[in-house]
């Protein structure tokens, strides 16, 4: 993220202001469910509060012009947001029903009256002086109720070590882009120190229960206990400050916060503290010890919800979104329909016991990841047990798995369409464009939709393919399909600053390769992040194209041939560095198979001669990829240990970065790889030094006349790849070298090689 865009405030002018404050006072809603609600229970946002929010974000994301921007608020359009847009006496008026819709207008207004555009991987912002007026009234009513973001995931596999001034970007980003309900998981850890400590239990006792920072995600989710800890009380305390300063922002702007609720997942001391607790215990497909669930017909199921809820309402307040998955990649104990309704009875009833208002917010991950358990009976007996106003499913992976088409639309549950699009972080151009385009609102149109009463996001690591989110949130507020063709062309215009039939001739071959992936999960990786081998994919690891690879090499003709016009944007420099990275990635699997060939056919001269490409290959990745912070190992490490408080802290947090980024467990982890990264530091500090001792291997064995050991290979690089998390040496946090220049000097070393060698397949 460039610091360019973490923008300071800037003032404005106070007759608008006092404007917006009247306006405000007279047309702003109040929150739904909250006329008899106690007033402990409920989150509500002063109307100048609300004013200074929308007016801060617009002096981040616009500091030069924001005198020329008035904001007033309106009514909603029934139970649906609203925002216009017109001009007068000079001024762009925005107005909204609440933050986000103020938010959504400045949005609309700067992408389609500036040519602007704002992402996380480059922004351009395009603004004219005098700035264009609006000729005629622009109003947008949202189809949907709900515009959801976030997975749990996120908050680990990009989130990890977000300060205050990241999160205020990103809050601002979801402002623009319609998001009014986000997940809010920060600072969890506080509330249940808290509530376990007010059992019985100590902090001695939590040591083995707390996660490192590095995996809260599945921690809270229940899959596994203690890993990469124990979690320094410095940090629980830092975090439940960040987590009210992300709530504090998100309510200003009129977003209700999707916070945890207590799922059964208790400490392995609760079972000699309470040693008549029914518990259950449940393993993460054998890759953790065994973690302790409470069962639900134990009556300090209900007991120990109620207080987390209690906790969590005192520390944060509420506004009565709550998220708990109780079986999160773990099968139930039993299939029984009596079983599984109790369990969602008491898993409900533990929120509502402190919050009569609550709604449980919950995944549908399960209905795919166990989609052989979860047959329609259990399915709906779990469901079932829930009041259907009471409870919304996320349909959490609808761009490729839409399960709400298996199983009735959710049996009469209000459902939300979600784009997942990411698996662990990793780095690869990849989408399925058209289908997002036109799926949201086919889904909303279908005769059988139930209850649809929103979309997002719910991506497992984001910071990447900014197209796809762009294109996500143009469904929040239109009921109608994207016209794909004519929209990439604006959105390339947008992002660059100028049109450019180069670029749009690169989009459209973007569109039908890497963005027209329907068969595997995340996009093809390379196997340069691979543990090495000679065997096409690996652990972790799939190199399989859906795609003609050659294809990409023209859209990379095409885009590097725009780089005179165009190389002074950001959103430019990244692209061009990213499809050089990809075009790269891909390069890999055809010299690595060629060199699996030397090894086959004894040419000791021609493996050595492709095994040294191979290592110049991700040198020169590594050099392409320091030219963006985007691409930035140090800047993750640096980010990690910014946190401590002490050495050991220090010392703490980096391994847990190093490690979620690498063999994700132990050096027996059946997860290695699964979030790797093509980073700068990463490829020359880990990746290139594991296929050297490869190519060193593989060299003396073939000197030798000798079969090499695969397995005992793997063996020893454990080792190695272990001691490479526990290490501390440093690496670059800052950009080297311009970017289009070091993706020019990649484009004339390997295009015409590239594809005189695909040529040759």
């Amino acid at each position: 993220m460039k610091q360019a865009q973490y923008i300071r405030y800037k003032s404005v002018g106070i007759a608008g202001l006092m404007l917006s404050l009247l306006l405000l006072f007279y047309c702003t809603e109040q929150p739904a469910n909250t006329a008899d609600a106690p007033a402990a229970y409920t989150s509500t946002i002063a109307a100048e509060d609300s004013t200074k929010a929308i007016y801060g974000l617009i002096r981040r994301v616009v500091p030069e012009h924001a005198d020329n921007f008035v904001v007033e608020f309106i009514p909603k359009a029934g139970d649906r947001d609203v925002y216009e847009i017109e001009s007068r006496d000079g001024k762009i008026i925005l107005r909204g029903n609440n933050g986000v819709s103020v938010a959504s207008a400045l949005n609309h207004y700067l992408k389609y009256y500036t040519n602007s555009s704002i992402s996380w991987n480059g922004t351009n912002l395009n603004i004219p002086d005098p700035m264009p007026a609006v000729p005629q009234k622009v109003r947008k009513t949202s189809p949907y109720q709900y515009r959801y973001y976030l997975n749990y995931c996120t908050f680990n596999y990009t989130m990890s070590w977000w300060d205050w001034e990241r999160w205020q970007w990103e809050i601002d980003w979801m402002a623009l882009n319609g998001i009014n309900m986000p997940l809010a998981v920060t600072g969890q850890n506080a509330i249940h120190r808290r509530v376990y400590k007010s059992l019985g239990l100590t902090d001695k006792d939590l040591e083995t229960f707390f996660s490192g920072p590095a995996y809260f995600s599945w921690f809270w989710m229940g899959n596994l206990d203690g890993w990469a800890g124990p979690l320094p009380v410095s940090w629980m305390e830092s975090h439940e400050a960040l987590q009210k300063q992300i709530l504090e922002q998100e309510r200003g702007l009129g977003m209700t916060p999707i916070l945890p609720a207590f799922t059964g997942h208790v400490p392995p001391a609760f079972k000699d503290k309470f040693p008549n607790a029914r518990l259950k215990k449940t393993n993460w497909d054998g890759m953790f010890p065994d973690v302790y669930l409470l069962d639900p017909d134990d009556p300090m199921f209900v007991e120990i919800g109620k207080k987390f809820i209690e906790e969590e309402i005192r520390t944060y307040g509420t506004d009565h979104f709550y998220t708990s998955d109780t079986f999160n990649e773990n099968e139930p104990p039993s299939s029984d329909s009596t079983f599984l309704s109790n369990v969602g009875e008491k898993v409900y009833q533990s929120m509502a016991a402190a919050d009569p208002d609550a709604t449980w917010i919950m995944q549908g991950w399960l209905f795919h990841f166990s989609r052989d358990f979860w047959q329609p009976a259990q399915t709906r007996a779990m469901l079932g047990a829930v009041p259907d106003d009471k409870m919304i499913i996320l349909d959490l992976w609808s761009e490729k798995n839409p399960m709400w088409r298996k199983t009735n639309a959710y049996y009469g549950k209000p459902w939300i369409w979600n784009m997942l699009h990411n698996f662990g972080g990793n780095v690869n151009m990849y989408g399925l464009m058209d289908r997002v385009a036109t799926a949201p609102s086919q889904a909303l149109h279908h005769p059988e939709r139930g209850k649809m009463v929103g979309i997002g996001l719910t991506p497992e690591g984001i910071e990447h393919n900014p197209v796809m989110y762009d294109l996500m949130m143009e469904n929040a507020w239109t009921d109608e399909p994207i016209e794909i063709d004519s929209w990439l062309k604006d959105y390339a215009r947008r992002r660059y600053g100028a049109a450019s039939e180069q670029a749009d001739k690169a989009w459209q071959i973007l569109r039908r390769t890497v963005y027209a992936d329907s068969v595997t999960n995340g996009g093809p990786e390379s196997i340069v992040a691979g543990r090495p081998t000679f065997s096409r994919n690996t652990g972790g690891i799939t190199t399989n194209f859906t795609y003609e690879p050659m294809e990409l090499v023209n859209a990379w003709d095409h885009l590097a041939a725009a780089s005179d016009q165009l190389q002074g944007s950001e959103g430019y420099q990244f692209d061009l560095v990213d499809l050089t990275r990809q075009v790269m990635a891909n390069y890999a699997t055809n010299i690595q198979q060629q060199f699996a060939r030397d090894y086959e056919n004894k040419d000791l001269e021609a493996f050595k001669k492709h095994s040294a490409e191979f290592i110049a290959l991700i040198e020169d990745m590594d050099r392409l990829l320091a030219t963006r912070e985007d691409f930035l190992l140090g800047r993750w490490l640096n980010a990690a240990k910014s946190w401590a408080t002490t050495a050991e802290e220090k010392e703490l947090y980096e391994r847990n970065a190093r490690n979620l980024i690498t063999l994700w467990g132990d050096k027996d982890s059946k997860l290695r790889e699964y979030s790797n990264r093509q980073w700068s530091g990463l490829l020359s500090g880990y990746y290139k030094k594991r296929w050297q001792q490869y190519f060193d291997y593989v060299m003396s064995q073939m000197e030798k006349g000798q079969q090499i050991d695969q397995k005992a290979f793997d063996e020893k690089i454990k080792e190695w790849e272990w001691q490479w998390v526990h290490s501390n040496e440093s690496y670059p946090h800052q950009p080297q070298g311009q970017p289009v220049t070091v993706a020019k000097e990649m484009y004339s070393k390997y295009n015409e090689l590239i594809k005189s060698r695909y040529r040759l397949q």
